[in-house]
């Protein structure tokens, strides 16, 4: 293995500066909100490892049922020498479209991409014995806004799993998809995971777990704001809440406040005030259907290539080519 370095689009100091703008912005508003991407410090991503083994949460083992059954076929379709993965993602995801990319005798490197370099650094050690030919060029960069600065070498397979892409609202995802297409090369290809439409019912159970893991890393990014920002939040007095929009077809994490209070941030010199009942959105994950994948890639200047479930129709992964501009 040959590590070709790290190029760093982030360090600590954008990361406590996007954090600060992000909370003042989103806990002045009415109704409050903050973004999803804070549950993840090294707590966070642990709970949410966690998560992904609880019975009700299926997204991680349909996923990785439909790598294991199709990754071969998903690389030999793309024809990829590199993967670039934005966000670092499982390590099995990874073995598996690796492998899948070995197989088709192309594989020469990977690029990872996340906002962590130590999670990045994980990413390298896991795959350090089992890949030896392989060449990795770590990104520490924000994929919503740095997606121009990714390495451009070779024939590229850009993997976006975990159906991360729900978390963003249809105007933040039409500007995403739009990014990496003028980010990509001919030649160069797009595998894409959804969750899909489903019953309700399993919808909510999948982010309101019986054992109470998704609780806790939904208040995790409580505990995040006071150790970052001096603030005196009392997490374990916000309940979670997990409900399903149907007109929207996503799922709305919030945290309820159990009381009447004050909460101060001491490095924003702001107070923010709960009433009892108020609550805060941290997170939406939009479901998907097979027309409305297919229209938000052609929007953003892809088509479909190929396309493929799990065995219960639970998650797909499509790889979508891009188009010529009109």
């Amino acid at each position: 293995m040959t590590i070709l370095g790290i190029d760093r689009h982030l360090d600590d100091t954008d990361l406590a500066r996007t954090l600060a703008v992000d909370v003042r912005a989103g806990l002045t508003a009415t109704p409050k909100t903050l973004p999803p991407k804070y549950f993840y410090d090294a707590r966070g991503s642990q709970l949410f490892e966690q998560i992904t083994r609880v019975p009700e949460y299926y997204p991680t083992r349909a996923e990785r049922a439909i790598l294991t059954a199709h990754a071969d076929e998903i690389a030999l379709l793309a024809g990829a020498d590199t993967l670039v993965e934005l966000g670092s993602g499982s390590s099995e995801k990874t073995h598996l479209l690796l492998g899948g990319m070995r197989t088709a005798g192309a594989l020469r490197r990977y690029v990872p991409v996340d906002v962590s370099e130590s999670a990045l650094n994980g990413a390298v050690k896991e795959l350090d014995a089992d890949y030896p030919e392989l060449d990795i060029h770590g990104v520490v960069a924000d994929i919503e806004h740095h997606l121009h600065l990714l390495p451009r070498r070779g024939r590229r397979l850009v993997a976006f799993l975990g159906g991360t892409i729900g978390n963003l609202f249809p105007s933040e995802r039409h500007r995403f998809l739009a990014d990496v297409r003028a980010s990509l090369r001919p030649g160069d290809t797009l595998v894409l995971g959804t969750d899909l439409v489903k019953d309700p019912r399993r919808l909510v159970a999948a982010y309101d777990d019986a054992a109470g893991i998704t609780a806790e890393f939904n208040r995790n990014v409580l505990h995040v704001i006071n150790r970052s920002l001096g603030a005196d939040f009392l997490p374990e007095t916000f309940d979670h809440v997990a409900t399903w929009d149907a007109t929207n077809e996503w799922i709305e994490m919030r945290l309820r406040a159990g009381s009447d209070h004050v909460v101060r941030i001491a490095e924003l010199g702001v107070t923010v005030e709960f009433a009892n009942g108020e609550e805060i959105r941290t997170e939406i994950s939009a479901k998907f259907r097979p027309d409305t994948v297919a229209s938000e890639l052609a929007l953003a200047g892809f088509a479909v290539r190929s396309w493929w479930t799990d065995p219960d129709g639970d998650f797909a992964l499509t790889l979508a080519t891009p188009t010529e501009p009109t």
